[in-house]
Parts: structure tokens; C-alpha cells; sequence
């Protein structure tokens, strides 16, 4: 399985996840670089993701809607700050109303995705930081761990089809 190792610290206000791909750095940031492929694999297999928007380059603004099985759409955004390719790239991640406007009310994390070749394969590590620790819990509350888990664990075998 892709996901490794997860840590919540509500000190930090850090969720770190770890996972580890069997393909090579370039592969695996294309998943995320590429809309169509980003699809396959953001969110849970239960809530296939669709991009409206999305380039991963700095300034620029990714807008997604999650769907449930009951056809309910959960809607988010990313406001990309900095891209390092194919190593980095961090943003800002937030949900959004059903027009895909960000949602006031609800917490933003702060996020730093990072790649690094290892042994023909690469590990990946997701470290989100949030605002406040009641910012962190509400997510974890949510089930974003277990969402989070579950989206990593689609990838590798979307890479090997």
C-alpha cells in the first residue's frame, strides 16, 4: 500500500502523511500536473473528483467538486504558491460552496507536497498545516485522514494500467 506512515500533530497543527509509488518521480508528478490523470485519483474511490480548473503553476487556482455515491457534490480549490518540478509544489486547500467559492467558514491548510527518487520507485510526503489545532481536528473529524489514505492507495494502480 502507497500510504506509509501518517502523523497528526495538534501541537503543530501538522497532518504529515508518507507513501511510497512504484514509479519514478517524473511519472508520479505528472498524476498531479495533469487534470484528466489527477482525477482518477483525488479523493476517495467512493467520491471521484472532477477539476474545472486546474495548472499546476504559481498564481494560478485549481476549483474540483468531490461526488458522492448519492450524486451530492463536495466542492474544493487550491491556490497554487510555488512549483518545483518534478520535486515540490506547495498550496493552499480549501472547500468551497456549490459554486466553487471558498467556503468562509471552514478551515484552509497550508500544504507542502514533496517527491524524492528511491530505489526505482519514489516516496512521497504530504505535510498539511493548519491555522489553528481546532482547524486540524475539524478536518480529522471529517474523515480526511481516511479519504486522504484511500486517494493515495488508488495510484498505484492507476500507474501500473
Amino acid at each position: 500500500m502507497p500510504a506509509q506512515h501518517i502523523d497528526r500533530d495538534l501541537d503543530q497543527r501538522t497532518l504529515t502523511i508518507t507513501a511510497r509509488f512504484d514509479a519514478p518521480v517524473e511519472r508520479v508528478w505528472a498524476v498531479y500536473e495533469d487534470p484528466r490523470q489527477l482525477e482518477r485519483v483525488w479523493g476517495p474511490p467512493t467520491h471521484p473528483a472532477t477539476f474545472v480548473q486546474h495548472e499546476l503553476t504559481p498564481g494560478s487556482r485549481s476549483l474540483y467538486y468531490m461526488t458522492s455515491p448519492e450524486g451530492e457534490r463536495f466542492g474544493g480549490w487550491w491556490e497554487i504558491q510555488t512549483v518545483d518540478a518534478p520535486a515540490r509544489f506547495t498550496f493552499d486547500d480549501g472547500f468551497a460552496d456549490a459554486d466553487l467559492n471558498p467556503a468562509a467558514d471552514m478551515p484552509v491548510a497550508h500544504n507542502v507536497y514533496a517527491f524524492a527518487a528511491q530505489d526505482g520507485g519514489t516516496v512521497a510526503t504530504y505535510v498539511s498545516f493548519f491555522a489553528s489545532a481546532e482547524d486540524l481536528q475539524q478536518v480529522l473529524e471529517m474523515g480526511v485522514e481516511e479519504g486522504a489514505t484511500e486517494a493515495l492507495n488508488q495510484i498505484d494502480g492507476y500507474l501500473a494500467a
